[in-house]
């Protein structure tokens, strides 16, 4: 009986710590499957799908200075070389005053510099000026000094002029003909911007008065291998249609040096196209070349 009871005893006791084991594992192996589950079998809604939209476009805004003095909006065709000849300025110094990061990319609607950067225009750094920097001098020597040009550099901002010939007058240059061929055709501000002076190919064509080459290729459609010189504030002369080109862009020429060759680049006959451009406008070459 006793051994029975034992056994009795022994059993409810196995069965009792089999059920508290039971009880103890159940929430500990359930509830992390529930959640997983519950995870990973969740469904999907409209709602919790984030779609991406297309950027609204932005706002056209007028540039502030659309319209200015010494501004420029580009138009469709426009190229620098283009709108440096027509404001008589170098398709470069555009580049630079506009901080351009490639000249062959410019959009329609572009407001562009096209008059040389003044002083208020530009960031001025002021610094504070030290005991160390300040030299004294007695009012009668620096009165007496002589006066010297200077041969610094221009500073930033400001842009170095172009070679001016004796005089800065406008009538100074003491102009030559760039050719001694005949005139095939004389000025006209619609059709022909300039002279068309004849030739044979390969005939010396010179620069009519000092300058400094601001473009040489043929980069502008109608004129073919194209030279443009700057001779001071206020002209340019154009050269267009040779067959070599016998300068570089940012050389300095001299009157009647020769900077290329007679041809028909873009062009229906050996010929020389030139032009005077007063303040970037096409004048009339026959008022500035002297008589023949």
């Amino acid at each position: 009986m006793s051994g029975f009871v034992r056994g009795g005893v022994g059993v409810v006791l196995v069965a009792l710590a089999m059920g508290l084991s039971g009880c103890g594992s159940k929430p500990l192996t359930r509830a992390p499957v529930e959640d997983r589950g519950a995870a990973v079998s969740k469904p999907v809604t409209p709602a919790t799908v984030a779609v991406a939209k297309p950027a609204a476009p932005a706002p056209v805004v007028a540039p502030d200075n659309a319209g200015k003095a010494g501004y420029y909006t580009v138009k469709p065709g426009d190229t620098l070389i283009r709108i440096g000849l027509d404001n008589g300025q170098s398709h470069r110094d555009l580049v630079r005053w506009n901080n351009i990061e490639n000249p062959n990319k410019i959009e329609v609607g572009q407001v562009l510099r096209v008059a040389p950067p003044v002083v208020s225009d530009t960031a001025v750094t002021t610094r504070p000026i030290t005991n160390s920097t300040v030299a004294a001098a007695p009012i009668g020597a620096i009165a007496s000094a002589p006066t010297k040009a200077s041969s610094a550099p221009a500073s930033p901002g400001q842009t170095a002029s172009a070679p001016v010939a004796s005089g800065s007058g406008d009538d100074d240059l003491n102009w030559i003909w760039p050719s001694g061929g005949a005139v095939l055709a004389g000025f006209d501000d619609v059709k022909n911007k300039g002279v068309d002076i004849g030739g044979a190919a390969g005939d010396p064509v010179v620069a009519a008065a000092d300058g400094r080459v601001v473009y040489a290729g043929a980069g502008l459609r109608g004129y073919g291998n194209l030279i443009i010189l700057k001779h001071n504030a206020t002209y340019l002369t154009a050269y267009a249609h040779n067959q070599a080109l016998m300068v570089k862009e940012d050389q300095a020429v001299k009157k009647g040096q020769k900077i290329a060759e007679m041809g028909n680049s873009d062009a229906d006959r050996v010929k020389l196209h030139f032009e005077v451009r007063r303040q970037g406008k096409p004048v009339d070459p026959a008022k500035y070349l002297p008589a023949r």
